[in-house]
């Protein structure tokens, strides 16, 4: 509230999505985003409040959390047009919403594939379901890890374009912006964890330092991805775009391709790889990955 208080408005700002006029394929794509997150969500809610997942088989995990994924995937192939969106008229590979999934995705498994034994090694964490595993994590954990950071980071989005679009720039508002992070990236850990904690299945040693501790851990993985996945591809939409290169007033700004995408994910990828390790070095708590 402080930092608030000392920011200067500009006018016709406070913008949370992107511009229709100006980026409608980032806008169709935080739309859909935002309109399946309720849907995946309650479906997500009714299998833990009413236990479903207790006749659940590896299966069952498998064909579930898949599920919660796919339309995500599937949109930018037979839904390119979503909100009017000016990817129908693109290839499938220069899509926007296609390199925004492709982007989550690598991350997601990334996440799980490596970070989750950060969890298993620091916080004494366990997935004890029924699952078929890959490097010792479930895979159901890959494909609904995609459908959570898919709404995560538009509703991330919303907050940073917010604080970027309703007051001047400047030192104040770039000390509000990286607050801003600091306080999503750790409340986003925390309600996970939070709401997770229904699901028996997936326990902590302990789980008060789990939900403390453990959720600044977690946060980790968003000070990084919460301000770059809102700058993705900005320049996708500018209007003069004939090639890979765009030049706006003057300025040569860059549309980002497929094979950046994956690059710059995977980059992403490694700076949180190094920061959690920097932090499990810090406890001098081994790192075990796989068995």
């Amino acid at each position: 509230m402080g930092l608030l208080s000392i920011q200067i408005p500009v006018s016709g700002g406070g913008r949370c999505l992107a511009c229709p006029k100006k980026q409608p394929s980032k806008y169709a794509y935080e739309m859909f985003c935002l309109y399946y997150s309720p849907i995946w969500m309650t479906a997500m809610a009714i299998v833990v409040v009413f236990q479903l997942y207790e006749s659940f088989t590896a299966q069952t995990y498998n064909l579930f959390c898949g599920s919660l994924a796919i339309p995500l995937f599937l949109q930018p192939i037979l839904f390119p047009g979503f909100m009017h969106s000016p990817d129908r008229s693109k290839p499938w590979y220069q899509r926007f919403s296609f390199k925004a999934n492709i982007w989550i995705a690598i991350y997601s498994f990334i996440g799980n594939y490596w970070y989750t034994h950060y969890f298993y090694s620091v916080l004494k964490a366990s997935y004890s379901m029924p699952a078929t595993r890959l490097n010792n994590v479930p895979i159901a954990m890959f494909l609904a890890t995609h459908a959570y950071f898919s709404s995560y980071h538009v509703f991330s989005n919303a907050c940073l374009r917010y604080v970027k679009t309703s007051y001047k720039e400047g030192w104040i508002r770039t000390l509000l912006y990286v607050s801003v992070v600091l306080v999503l990236s750790y409340f986003t850990a925390f309600m996970e964890t939070l709401s997770i904690s229904a699901f028996p299945y997936y326990s902590f040693e302990d789980r008060y330092m789990a939900y403390t501790i453990g959720s600044a851990f977690y946060g980790i993985y968003f000070l990084v991805s919460f301000p770059a996945f809102v700058l993705f591809d900005d320049h996708i939409d500018d209007d003069d775009v004939k090639t890979s290169t765009v030049v706006t007033k003057n300025v040569t700004t860059h549309v980002v391709t497929l094979w950046e995408t994956i690059v710059q994910s995977c980059g992403y990828g490694m700076i949180i790889l190094c920061l959690l390790d920097f932090v499990r070095l810090q406890t001098g708590i081994p790192l075990i990955v796989g068995a």
